[in-house]
């Protein structure tokens, strides 16, 4: 059976994420010590412990990541490993973990990093994000090529589009689209307006910070959020991260590429269920085994015999 790791973006993190893993082996406990080191941060007071930092995008970021590798090595351990691999937006960088890219404690480092640089991008207010329900992708671009400042975000799934860029031009945007025969236009309650090229200085700030980190040749492929093609080699991945910050977010198509690959089981690494959400409506034939606590991994063993 061919199996894709999937892994989800900002959005879906929860105090507790990962513990039951945490608390049920030294290995992981360890991986928590190395977080904290990586990031600065308490991760086991950020991760466990009840507070409002979870949801602030600087801390949100590497500890999500925190989460998801250490079910990730888990998973491992257990003998379920991926042919391929693919996370949204936040999300590659777990997947460049579990493609053997990049170190555990550069993804932590790096993502929170990312998550600094991308909430201090554009002042507060300056910017904003709008889901959008229900309408395609090209009556979307259609809709809002005329408005300076809007852009799309996500192509999450058919159905499912995010624009982003500057607040007036966003809620144009939502205006002109509402119009044009969406059944919702959501706002983000989101602190910048990620993947629009407002955030381009801030793509080349972290190119810097991935300057120092070691990228190793992927052990299996994984798909780019970029351009959801299929990376083979380390060469461009510091390039394709810097764009990734500043550029939509091709997830829709990645599903496909994950398709055309031949994946017969998606695997979504950590919490919430978005991702199974995503490929229903993308590729509603391929089935989604979610993996957010230990007994998760009992019945994907089960399921995959």
């Amino acid at each position: 059976m061919k199996i894709a790791f999937c892994y989800p973006g900002q959005g879906v993190q929860k105090i507790g994420m990962a513990q039951g893993f945490v608390t049920a082996g030294p290995e992981f406990a360890a991986m928590m010590v190395k977080a904290s080191e990586a990031a600065d941060i308490d991760m086991v007071k950020l991760m466990f412990e009840e507070n409002d930092d979870i949801n602030i995008t600087e801390f949100t970021q590497p500890a999500l990541v925190t989460a998801c590798c250490i079910i990730t090595k888990a998973l491992l351990e257990s003998g379920i490993k991926p042919d391929i691999t693919a996370g949204l937006s936040l999300g590659e960088y777990c997947s460049l973990y579990a493609a053997g890219v990049m170190s555990f404690e550069d993804a932590v480092r790096l993502t929170r990093i990312r998550g600094r640089l991308m909430s201090n991008a554009v002042p507060a207010g300056e910017g904003g994000m709008a889901a959008v329900i229900g309408l395609d992708a090209e009556t979307i671009e259609n809709a809002i090529k005329d408005i300076d400042g809007c852009w799309i975000a996500n192509y999450n799934c058919p159905g499912q589009i995010v624009i982003t860029g500057k607040k007036e031009a966003v809620e144009k945007g939502m205006e002109v689209i509402s119009s044009a025969g969406a059944k919702r236009v959501v706002p983000l309650n989101v602190s910048g307006p990620f993947h629009s090229p407002l955030l381009e200085k801030c793509g080349e700030e972290l190119y810097a910070e991935l300057e120092g980190a070691e990228i190793s040749e992927p052990e299996i492929p994984y798909i780019a959020n970029v351009n959801a093609e299929k990376i083979v080699s380390g060469a461009d991945v510091k390039e394709l991260l810097k764009r990734q910050v500043y550029s939509p977010v091709k997830w829709e198509q990645t599903l496909l590429a994950l398709k055309e690959e031949g994946v017969e089981l998606i695997v979504e690494v950590g919490p919430g269920r978005t991702i199974a959400g995503f490929v229903k409506k993308t590729c509603p034939e391929i089935p989604v085994v979610g993996v957010s606590e230990p007994e998760d991994i009992e019945k994907l063993l089960q399921t995959i015999g």
